[in-house]
């Protein structure tokens, strides 16, 4: 019995065919390209430092300006009346923290990436170089002279690793295509994003196949579904976490993507991206360098009435009275309620975290500043001059459940600040020593470190970078109780 499908006469499919996208693009220089003609055919010739400045100008304008229509999207929050409190209140926080990062001194986030680079080069396309080269040269060019973070760790050996101290090595991905155009999407994701949902997810979160089919073939081609992609956004808009701390938007977009599989496999990959939508489209071509034209002008997405405010409303804590004072503040009140910090905190995350548990290892104690202070889950960005702090907002939190168990029982972390949920182990912890988690808004980093951040100052291993223990003193820190004393999480009510 014949029991395979008869063969079909050979065509391509090509895997992921984009339909046009209309881009507004800006002119950075018309240098760097000639045409020439090879066997008959015109070429583009690029001159290979084309590569360096383009790479450069788009990850200069990626890493401080966002897209138009992400703007818009972030605006509309604040007109819509099913929005809630918590909503408008975040919308207006990122759409602050983009016009202060659009004077291109405070980046838009503190965790400024790695430098990804996916591109495609028409074959009538000539530089005569290794092409990687040249655009790692413009994203070195870019962490060193911009006021970025250096967030890359290269291993020295199976266990010994340091900071590379440029940011590099970047991520590119070069693709062969037909034509005479070299055409770039330059993005940046902080950690534990690309390295998770690099390929179809990451790119669909990116826009790079919003122009894909709706329908699928018997060519196997990728196809979005649009039905399901409004079924989950409103899923999304009705789960009730909102912008964070309750209500509405918990997301903009929805991208859907179905693709062909093995008949033993059923994969499916999840990703987001955050509210640093940092994602940029460039190109070359006989005319010259262009890159995507970005909002450069935030600010006039802000209706009148919400401008020039920046009170931070919420409970007023005073942070410079001791541990106990603090924690019998916090507990009078529930999960959600906003905050308003006022003192020092204590500043650390991954490796900083792991050092002080060695000292546990080996019987020491907590040091003093860890019990009589919050701490705070970050890593800053480099300072400009004449600034307290470059952008300093959180990190994602649950890297560091498994430390907190322990040091509650030592007296240290009793009030942590990051960004994101934590594990059930957390909330019971916490339950157990009294203390407590707090939400600080992931996003306007530079936000909190033009208005609330006053002082910086390294406490222990600068050796670490922005992985160092730092004492930061700031003033009207927002943040929302997600973890109390008494079990509740306000993810899971």
């Amino acid at each position: 019995m014949e029991t395979q499908p008869s063969a079909s006469e050979f065509t391509y499919q090509e895997p992921f065919p984009h339909g046009e996208k209309p881009v507004e693009y800006r002119l950075v220089t018309s240098d760097h390209v000639s045409v020439a003609r090879f066997e008959g055919n015109e070429i583009l010739k690029i001159d290979p430092e084309g590569l360096v400045r383009l790479t450069n100008e788009a990850l200069r304008d990626v890493s401080f300006l966002l897209r138009p229509a992400h703007q818009r999207q972030v605006a509309a929050i604040l007109d819509d009346p099913e929005a809630s409190e918590n909503d408008r209140y975040v919308a207006l926080a990122m759409l602050m923290n983009s016009m202060i990062s659009a004077r291109f001194e405070l980046p838009f986030c503190q965790d400024t990436g790695t430098a990804t680079v996916v591109a495609r080069k028409g074959q009538r396309v000539w530089t005569g170089v290794d092409d990687a080269w040249f655009i790692s040269k413009g994203v070195h060019k870019t962490y060193t002279e911009e006021n970025l973070r250096y967030s890359q760790t290269v291993p020295l050996s199976m266990y010994e690793e340091q900071n590379s101290g440029n940011n590099l090595p970047a991520q590119i991905d070069i693709y062969a295509g037909e034509g005479m155009e070299y055409r770039f999407l330059v993005f940046v994701v902080g950690g534990t994003s690309a390295e998770a949902c690099m390929k179809t997810v990451k790119l669909a979160s990116a826009g790079y196949h919003d122009t894909l089919p709706t329908t699928g073939n018997v060519g196997g081609r990728a196809f979005r579904d649009l039905e399901l992609e409004a079924q989950l956004l409103h899923a999304a808009h009705t789960i009730g976490f909102g912008a964070q701390f309750g209500g509405k938007y918990f997301a903009h977009d929805v991208r859907v993507i179905r693709l062909p599989r093995h008949g033993a496999s059923c994969p499916v990959g999840m990703g987001v991206s955050c509210s640093a939508d940092r994602n940029i489209l460039a190109k070359i071509d006989a005319r010259g360098l262009w890159v995507e034209e970005m909002e450069r002008h935030p600010e006039r997405l802000i209706p009148e009435r919400y401008r020039g405010r920046h009170e931070v409303a919420g409970v007023k804590v005073d942070l410079n009275r001791p541990m106990k004072e603090i924690l019998e503040t916090l507990s009078r009140h529930g999960v959600s309620t906003q905050l308003s910090l006022t003192g020092k905190l204590i500043v650390a995350r991954d490796i900083a975290h792991a050092k002080l548990k060695e000292r546990l290892d080996r019987g020491e104690d907590l040091p003093r500043y860890f019990k009589d202070h919050p701490v705070y889950y970050a890593g800053p960005a480099k300072t400009p001059p004449g600034k307290p702090a470059g952008s300093f907002g959180p990190t994602t939190a649950g890297r560091m459940d498994s430390y907190v168990d322990l040091f509650q029982s030592r007296g240290g972390s009793m009030i942590m600040i990051a960004k994101g949920n934590r594990s059930p182990q957390v909330t019971e912890a916490c339950k157990k020593h009294g203390g407590f988690y707090l939400g600080s808004i992931g996003g306007p980093a530079a936000l909190l470190a033009e208005k609330s951040i006053k002082k910086v100052e390294v406490v222990e291993y600068p050796e670490l970078g922005m992985e160092a223990i730092w004492a930061i003193d700031v003033v009207d820190f927002p943040a929302f109780i997600l973890v109390d004393d008494k079990g509740n999480d306000f993810f899971r009510r």
